[in-house]
Formats: C-alpha cells, sequence, structure tokens
C-alpha cells in the first residue's frame, strides 16, 4: 500500500495532536514537521520524524502528497494558507467565520494555479457542525437552526489573546447561556443575537508591569473574537493558570426545528452534539481524514479551494467504497 506522505505545518497543541492523529491512520504516514523555530529544540512523538524550518518545505514539493496547516487563523493561516497553498495540497482549521469568503477566495487563486487543492475551514466549527447544519438545513428547509458552543475553550480565541502585547499567556471559554437552549429546545423559536447565545470568559496572565486596563480594553473590543459577546477578563497567576485551567476541553450543539405537511402541522427536531475532552485531538483528526479526501480529489484532477461540505463523505474514509456499502449502509 502506498501511504499518504504527510508535512505538518506548525507544532503547537494543534500540530502535535495531528502528530498523533496519523499514527492511529495505516495508510498515512509523517514526512516532516516544519516549524518557525530552531528545528533543533523540537521534541517529536514520532522518534524518526524529521524537523525543519519553514524554508525548507519548498524543496520538498514531490515528498509530501498534503500539507496540514496548524497555524493560527488570526495571524498565520491568511498568510501561510496562500503561500502553502501554492506548493502542496493542503487541509487547514481557518476558523475566523467572518473572514471565509475572502479566505476562500486567496486560497482557491493560488491553489488553481499551482493545480493543488485546498481544503479549508475543517474541525469541529466550522467543519463537523458545517456540515451537520447543511443536512439538517436541507432536510428541513423549513425552520430554524441553532448553534451553541461550549462550554470549553476555544483555541482560535486563546491564541487571538496571546497576540496582544503583554500577554504571556491566556484561556478563553466559550459558554452557552442556558436559557437560550432551554427556549430552542422547548420550540419557542427564540430570534436570538449573538450576545445572547453565549457569553466569553478570559484568563489572562500578563506580564509584569503590562497596562492591564489597555488589555482588557484590546479584548474585549476584537473584532470577530469578543466585540460583539459579553466578556470576561480575570488576570491570574501563571500558576492558577497552570493549576486551575488543565486541558482543552470544548463541545457543543446544534439544533434544528424543522415543519413539514401541508399546513405545516408536524414538528420536527435535529439534534448534533459534541463532548470532547480535547479540542485539539478532535480537530487534529477531522484534519487528517479531510487530508486523505485532498489527496484522492487532487489525484483525481481536481484543483482549488474546497470546504468541507464540498467534499463527498466516502472520500474521508480509509475504507473500500464496497467496504462502505457492507459495513455503513
Amino acid at each position: 500500500m502506498n501511504k499518504i506522505r504527510i508535512g505538518i505545518v506548525g507544532y503547537g497543541n494543534l500540530g502535535k495532536s495531528v502528530e498523533l492523529g496519523i499514527r492511529q491512520n495505516e495508510d498515512m504516514e509523517l514526512v516532516g514537521i516544519f516549524t518557525r523555530r530552531n528545528p533543533s529544540t523540537i521534541e517529536t512523538v514520532t522518534r524518526a520524524v524529521a524537523v525543519y524550518t519553514m524554508d525548507e518545505a519548498k524543496k520538498m514539493t514531490e515528498q509530501i502528497d498534503v500539507m496540514v496547516l496548524c497555524g493560527g487563523s488570526m495571524s498565520d493561516l491568511p498568510f501561510q494558507g496562500p503561500e502553502f497553498a501554492s506548493l502542496f495540497n493542503t487541509v487547514d482549521g481557518y476558523d475566523n467565520h467572518a473572514q471565509i469568503p475572502d479566505y476562500f477566495s486567496a486560497m482557491n487563486e493560488n491553489a488553481l494555479e499551482a493545480q493543488k487543492i485546498c481544503i479549508i475551514a475543517g474541525g469541529w466549527d466550522p467543519g463537523m457542525f458545517s456540515i451537520n447544519r447543511l443536512y439538517a438545513e436541507a432536510i428541513l428547509p423549513e425552520g430554524n437552526t441553532y448553534t451553541f458552543w461550549g462550554k470549553g475553550v476555544s483555541q482560535g480565541h486563546s491564541d487571538a489573546i496571546r497576540r496582544i502585547k503583554g500577554v504571556m499567556k491566556g484561556k478563553q471559554y466559550t459558554i452557552p447561556i442556558e436559557n437560550a437552549i432551554e427556549a430552542v429546545r422547548r420550540g419557542d423559536r427564540p430570534e436570538l443575537s449573538t450576545r445572547e447565545k453565549h457569553h466569553r470568559v478570559c484568563f489572562v496572565v500578563a506580564e509584569e508591569g503590562t497596562d492591564k486596563e489597555q488589555i482588557e480594553h484590546e479584548i474585549k473590543t476584537m473584532p470577530n473574537y469578543f466585540a460583539d459577546y459579553d466578556t470576561e477578563i480575570h488576570f491570574i497567576t501563571e500558576e492558577e493558570l497552570e493549576k486551575n485551567h488543565p486541558g482543552l476541553p470544548h463541545g457543543g450543539l446544534i439544533i434544528r426545528h424543522g415543519r413539514t405537511g401541508l399546513h405545516e402541522e408536524h414538528n420536527h427536531v435535529i439534534e448534533y452534539q459534541l463532548a470532547l475532552d480535547s479540542n485539539p485531538d478532535f480537530t487534529a483528526n477531522v484534519l487528517v481524514a479531510f487530508a486523505r479526501a485532498a489527496h484522492r480529489l487532487n489525484q483525481e484532477g481536481v484543483a482549488g479551494a474546497k470546504t468541507v461540505v464540498d467534499i463527498a463523505p466516502a472520500y474521508l474514509s480509509s475504507k473500500s467504497a464496497e467496504e462502505l456499502r457492507k459495513s455503513i449502509i
């Protein structure tokens, strides 16, 4: 069996989880990890895997089938994504919902020119939640869809906090508002603003002597991340962060209320829920599955940017079409 050769760009929480995910897929092998840090300082789980600088990637286009991009959506992927799309098939977890159309356009232009395929905005939301929203709305066209996230740690929002000058470490919890969930489950079909569905809680370790009021202002007014939410900021010590906020749990649910019948007299509910011990591990496994799809599609001559809803489910599985018909259908 010719294994799918994978490269990882970025070796933070998500990159490490992608490495672990690859180890569970027999049709894949990890060729290398690419980092902005000094490669000699990186200690990998897979001892034999090589670690390279970012600049070395352009010399390895014939050795890697798919690059999994594990940088942050705020500052890394907007630049790294299009650059790597010019060289490799890629998969990423870009999660800045408001900017996805612009990001898609940039990726699509470069991928088409290079005749590569780039699957963007994978993970669980956007990603698995996107797929389930589409299924629910297609099946029940008359109705309302509600998405709730948390309680859990958002990797993208936590990364956005840490990019603020004066912030040494930080974690952000997304917390759904229970009254809103209860109203949706009752079938009230409420009109809910962003602020009425969730609030955000940030735990920040600030550098000594930093203006904490300025940090708080920058967080609360950050567009696309915090500006539309009620946000709490708690400044704590590094020791408190490590002791009281270990791990990266997350989750959420989608609820679709739909109506059918001549007079829309029949009510239906579709609910999809995730409860994740490790946000990066689950996100990584989604990206790994879509890396398989990217490789297969590109072998078929498909190029350009795609989102997860553009990909047929069978392309994600390591099983053959015959095996799927026997075991899944």
